[in-house]
This record gives C-alpha cells, structure tokens and sequence, in this order.
C-alpha cells in the first residue's frame, strides 16, 4: 500500500495544493473526515472549516468554505467554493470580519438573514482559526 496520496485543492479562481501528502483532514458537510493512503472512495460535501494536511513531516493549514470532495485510494481532489492558505489571511483584517458577522448575526435590524449571517460568522470564525495555526 503507498505511504503518500495526492492532494488537489483548486477553487474556481485557483489551484492551491497540488502535492503528494501523507494524511489529510478536511471539513465535511458533516463533520470532519480523515483520509490516509488507501481509502475508501466517497464523494461528498465540504462544509467549512480548516483543512489540515501533512506533506513531507510538514502541516499545513487552509481555510475551505462549501464546495465538493472526491477521495480515491491514492487521491484527494477538494473543490471549493472559497480557499485561502493559513500564512495568506490578514488576521486583523479576519477579526474585524468576524465581529462585524457576529454584529448582524445578532441584530435584525441591521437587515441581514439570519441564515447568511449564522454562515458569514462560521467562515469568518474558519479564517481566523486556520490563520492562527500558521
């Protein structure tokens, strides 16, 4: 069995991650998925979160809003919505962000649907954890 597994992170404005990893683990719709070298193929819904892979005794971190996974013995292709790598997100700029969705989460008179401002508040909160563990 390989010892390695290729990762493909790619957004529709961008390819983040092309490279051979020994073990990712991603947010899914449902939860977090781990995946090492020989799994089970599934295809499934990203949620949002941090994903966190390790290449050549290397984690690295990205932060991943929605989109669409696929996992093969020897391959994981991540689609998402939104992608930025941990070193590339301003954290000053991801706090305001998050207290700014936090602020129209919790006021409706600031005219904001709940349920984009409950989604804005978890992105922001999944930019500023991953940004954090750079």
């Amino acid at each position: 069995m390989a010892e390695t597994l290729e990762l493909e992170v790619a957004t529709p404005e961008r390819e983040l991650v092309r490279e051979q990893v020994s073990e990712v683990q991603l947010p899914g719709k449902n939860g977090y998925l781990g995946v090492l070298p020989g799994h089970a193929p599934l295809l499934g819904l990203l949620g949002i979160g941090t994903l966190t892979y390790v290449a050549g005794g290397t984690t690295r971190y990205l932060s991943i809003h929605d989109g669409f996974l696929e996992i093969l013995d020897d391959h994981v292709r991540v689609l998402a919505d939104c992608a930025e790598r941990a070193e590339e997100i301003d954290i000053e700029r991801a706090r305001r962000a998050l207290e700014r969705s936090q602020q129209e989460a919790i006021n409706p008179a600031l005219g904001v649907e709940p349920a984009q401002a409950m989604a804005a508040v978890m992105r922001a909160e999944a930019r500023l954890t991953t940004a954090q563990k750079k």
